[in-house]
């Protein structure tokens, strides 16, 4: 089995404006978590993107333009000698549509990439800034890490949550 480690994008990735993030221009990503989460990858956990993303059912941005700012994402780590497996999104919002099984607090994203990449959820961390990533992640047997929007992950607080 696989080993991971999940992210929640805005706040955590890139700079959290504490609104929807509508056009790339606006999308800022957090270089300095990029070390950080190259040592993780190379000691072989798989980072995979888990973020909810409502401005889409809300129509305030599309799946393309979502899509070339996960690509700019993938882009900065790969030029660090890292790679984000997979990205995991949530396109809906609770006042279009109703609830759905994949939007956080719901572990229903989580869930499927342990599912499609064999991963052991003992083994893994989730890593976000808000509480409803960490409850997504104990949802589904993942150990979840809550930090400060924009605040720069620390490597040794991880290793010693994954030691636990």
């Amino acid at each position: 089995m696989n080993k991971a480690i999940f992210l929640d994008r805005d706040g955590v990735l890139n700079h959290e404006i504490h609104d929807y993030i509508c056009q790339v221009e606006d999308f800022k990503i957090l270089d300095y978590q990029i070390p950080v989460l190259k040592k993780l990858y190379d000691e072989d956990y798989l980072l995979i993107v888990i973020t909810n993303q409502g401005g889409i059912a809300l129509k305030r941005y599309t799946e393309q333009e979502l899509a070339i700012m996960h690509q700019m994402l993938r882009n900065a780590f790969v030029a660090k000698g890292a790679d984000i497996a997979g990205f995991y999104y949530c396109p809906h919002h609770p006042t279009v549509g109703g609830e759905c099984k994949c939007r956080k607090p719901k572990s229903g994203m989580l869930l499927d990439a342990i599912d499609m990449y064999d991963i052991d959820p003992s083994l893994s961390i989730m890593i976000g800034d808000k509480p409803r990533d960490v409850e997504a992640a104990n949802g589904a047997g993942v150990r979840g890490i809550l930090i400060e929007p924009d605040e720069q992950i620390n490597y040794d607080k991880i290793k010693e949550a994954l030691a636990i």
